[in-house]
């Protein structure tokens, strides 16, 4: 009997819940829509009627081909993703440690469904959510965990998780945006340097050999080409060799030398076009981070520390640090701003008004919107430039080798 009752017990522990994507009416007439975890369509409908929400379609979600999604790593969007989802569901009424099984139990992410059953029986023996989520800290930083401890102590937990997951979202979004804009044109000068060094290797080798035939001398540029492409032929794997040592060895030194990622930092800032989004997109991590913080009644001098490890900056996050000391010893955060000579005027004089007002979290959260919406249209305003100056440049490197290749043939015309 008891290994029948033990049986029974790890079969109950092995069934999981599944996401399911539904779509529905509120009690306004509004059509919303979303995904939620539960053991079948009927207790997902159940659960939404609870909410005040009319199910009009379920569908459970489809999982990953052959299960390849289940041990990918856990990353900043899933992060936001289930912040998100916790803040929905205690603003539902339900309790915290069942938020937590039931987001873990149904979520499809074999390393998501660990550390959420790790925090959920955590929580469960009475070890504040705070303290939990700073036993992950690869994916829960200070500035997260403060927030939670923030909204325990106030009792407010759904309104500063609701807050949360605003925040995880728009630095979310703000990243993909810079990604977007770098991805693009390194993306498209890989692929332009792989189709060079294909025709200098298999192409011009051939050309090559057609002009071993003339017995005549070659123009200049024709002759570089093919020095090139020579080259390229007995080189090749050192080059490819010194591409990949070279980033290897940037990529560790970077990650280990906190003066050379200062460099970087500095410098980056100094670029015509990328610099000036980077530079737009740490003063909005900076504004929604203080404000983020502020309003979920973290001291100021907290916050800035905060905003300054969000920052992404080396520099910003300096000049924060530098208004933090100020601050601290009762200079106003406008004034020490100022000093900086970091920060542009209308952030300065938004943050003079907050001050003035009692409502600096509330102006912070303006500025922003303001610099998010800036960082948005850089990033397309990007696009749109790089786009000719790019289709420019593959013109000249490829119409180049095919102009050096043509030249003795365009030769041998005039002489005939």
């Amino acid at each position: 009997m008891a290994i029948t009752t033990k049986n029974k017990s790890a079969k109950a522990k092995v069934k999981v819940q599944d996401i399911f994507v539904w779509q529905g009416v509120n009690r306004k007439g509004k059509k919303v829509n979303g995904e939620l975890p539960a053991f079948s369509i009927i207790e997902l409908k159940s659960q939404l009627r609870k909410q005040g929400i009319t199910p009009s379609r379920v569908k459970k979600k489809p999982k990953a081909l052959f299960g390849l999604g289940g041990d990918k790593p856990i990353t900043p969007a899933h992060i936001a993703s289930i912040t998100r989802q916790i803040a929905t569901m205690l603003g539902a009424g339900v309790p915290l440690v069942q938020t937590i099984q039931m987001i873990g139990s149904g979520h499809d992410n074999g390393k998501m469904r660990k550390l959420l059953g790790d925090i959920a029986t955590k929580l469960s023996s009475g070890i504040p959510l705070s303290d939990c989520l700073r036993d992950h800290p690869l994916y829960f930083d200070d500035l997260y965990c403060d927030l939670v401890a923030s909204g325990e102590q106030s009792g407010a937990l759904e309104t500063i998780y609701g807050r949360i997951a605003t925040y995880k979202e728009k630095a979310e979004a703000l990243k993909s945006k810079i990604k977007k804009a770098l991805t693009y044109p390194i993306a498209v000068l890989v692929i332009a340097f792989i189709v060079t060094s294909i025709l200098l290797i298999f192409v011009v080798p051939v050309f090559q050999e057609i002009f071993a035939g003339f017995g005549a001398e070659l123009p200049a540029f024709t002759l570089m080409v093919i020095a090139i492409s020579e080259f390229m032929q007995a080189y090749w794997y050192l080059g490819l060799a010194g591409i990949f040592i070279s980033s290897y060895l940037f990529k560790r030194a970077h990650r280990n030398s906190q003066k050379l990622r200062d460099s970087v930092d500095k410098n980056i800032l100094k670029l015509p076009v990328i610099g000036d989004l980077l530079e737009k997109a740490a003063v909005a991590r900076y504004a929604r981070t203080l404000s983020t913080t502020f309003a979920a009644g973290v001291p100021l001098i907290d916050a800035l520390g905060s905003a300054a490890g969000a920052s992404g900056n080396a520099v910003f996050r300096d000049a924060i640090l530098d208004v933090r000391a100020e601050v601290s010893s009762g200079m106003q955060m406008n004034l020490a701003m100022r000093n900086c000579k970091i920060f542009p005027d209308m952030v300065i004089q938004m943050v003079a008004i907050g001050e003035e007002s009692g409502a600096v979290d509330d102006m912070l959260s303006k500025v922003a919107n303001v610099y998010e919406q800036q960082v948005d249209d850089a990033v397309d305003g990007l696009t749109a430039l790089l786009e000719p100056m790019i289709m420019a440049v593959l013109g000249v490197v490829i119409g180049g080798l095919i102009i050096a290749m043509y030249l003795p043939i365009f030769e041998i015309g005039k002489i005939v």
